[in-house]
């Protein structure tokens, strides 16, 4: 293999997807990978883009902004939507996984491209040459203090995320639990634990005095309001959690016909469903603390935990005084960055990052003019919202429609604005396709 042309650090989901486009389009990449020599807290697998959170990419209706998102993706060639179209396991309208079949197949996929070179080890220090940095938001301490040391006078940011447990099938009470999806829409494919208002009282209260886990180094208040540990949730009243994750509208209890007074929902974690995970229960409660107040769930009483939920540290740029709308370090545009480093926020809206840092990147390297998605396609106002300056108090953002450009003409009904908006974008998607592939 010839020296490679451009160097990724990183091979979660960004630097994979940006290691993978830039390899398409026929570039030579160096992808740099510290696991399995060095693991980050939150990471476990040595395969790459590793799920370390929830499975699921979230919605896949165009009525939804991360939908259309990955619609977009799929269009653009996306690794990361493939496999985990590929890898996918029930979950109503949403595209979950199996999360270690998922890895794997990224692992496969990136290993055995010709023209990418995979090396294990820690990057230190900020290579000479075009480079691509996709550390995500664990980014190790030597490597951040070099990052930093780019810019001295602009900091990087940070906040805690957390990710939610997981418990296996056959010790969930099936006679107290039922399978539906809200409003019966998809398939059956959510195991829903009903309460009544005294479990669910009982339950709520061990839950906002149970015992946390230490966290070092923040402040608590820079938890990413999107993944609020559910006993910080819940801490803000009593129905909060109700009106959240607990929501029971839409599932009737099977065996009452009524909707219960609260509702905890799990996950299909694994293709053979032997996995099942508590949607919405991201916690940093101590591991004794999740089984004692969990348990009290109704068909959970005997739950067997797999995995307890955890709580990490995640670094993000002020990328709005520090990148273009390409990714690229103004400062120094010869360095572009992907993925959650770059603040934006969820699986999906990672692997969006790395596919538009690694396509601008190679037409950048094959002197071509640059894609320019504009903020009428998903992809494009995500990175216009990272790098736009009049942002005053950047936070990490998933997509949404609030981040599109508006339709000119008005549309009557919201799921037809939407479905308005998805087919404006996909049309321009397609028009760029077809303008670059000339």
């Amino acid at each position: 293999m010839t020296a490679a042309n451009i160097k990724v650090i990183g091979a979660g989901l960004a630097g994979c997807e940006a290691a993978w486009q830039l390899a398409e389009k026929g570039i030579c990449v160096e992808l740099f990978e510290m696991k399995p020599q060095k693991q980050s807290p939150a990471h476990t697998s040595p395969h790459f883009a590793e799920l370390v959170c929830s499975n699921s990419f979230r919605s896949n209706e165009l009525t939804n902004a991360v939908g259309l998102l990955k619609e977009e993706m799929r269009r653009l060639g996306s690794l990361i939507i493939m496999a985990a179209d590929k890898t996918r396991v029930p979950a109503g309208s949403a595209l979950a996984v199996d999360r270690e079949r998922f890895a794997s197949m990224i692992t496969e996929y990136i290993s055995n491209h010709h023209l990418i070179k995979v090396t294990k080890q820690e990057i230190t220090d900020i290579p000479e040459g075009h480079l691509i940095i996709a550390t995500g938001p664990l980014t190790s301490e030597p490597l951040t203090d070099k990052i930093l040391s780019l810019c001295p006078d602009i900091s990087m940011l940070s906040f805690f995320d957390s990710a939610a447990p997981i418990v296996t099938f056959e010790s969930i009470d099936t006679e107290i639990s039922y399978f539906a999806s809200r409003y019966s829409r998809g398939d059956a494919d959510y195991i829903n634990c009903p309460m009544d208002i005294e479990q669910y009282r009982s339950f709520y209260s061990e839950l906002i005095s149970a015992e946390e886990a230490q966290v070092h180094g923040f402040e608590k208040k820079l938890v990413f309001e999107g993944c609020l540990p559910i006993e910080v949730l819940a801490r803000r009243g009593e129905d909060a959690i109700r009106y959240g994750p607990l929501k029971p509208v839409g599932l009737p209890d099977p065996r009452t016909g009524k909707e219960p007074y609260a509702v905890v929902q799990l996950r299909k974690d694994n293709t053979e469903g032997t996995l099942y995970n508590l949607v919405g229960f991201q916690t940093h409660l101590k591991f004794p603390e999740q089984k004692r107040v969990f348990s009290m769930i109704p068909a959970l009483e005997n739950a067997e935990f797999v995995r307890y939920g955890v709580m990490h540290r995640n670094t993000y740029l002020n990328s709005p005084k520090l990148l273009d709308r390409y990714n690229r370090l103004r400062a120094d545009p010869r360095i572009s960055f992907a993925g959650q480093i770059t603040g934006v926020e969820g699986y999906v809206e990672s692997a969006s990052s790395g596919l538009l840092t690694g396509l601008e990147k190679a037409y950048e390297l094959l002197g071509k003019p640059p894609i320019d998605f504009p903020a009428k396609t998903a992809i494009g106002a995500l990175t216009l919202y990272t790098s736009g300056g009049a942002v005053s108090d950047f936070q990490p953002m998933n997509i949404n429609f609030g981040l599109i450009e508006p339709l000119n003409e008005k549309v009557k009904g919201k799921r037809n604005k939407y479905l308005a908006v998805s087919g404006r974008s996909l049309k321009i998607i397609e028009e760029k396709i077809n303008e670059n592939n000339r």
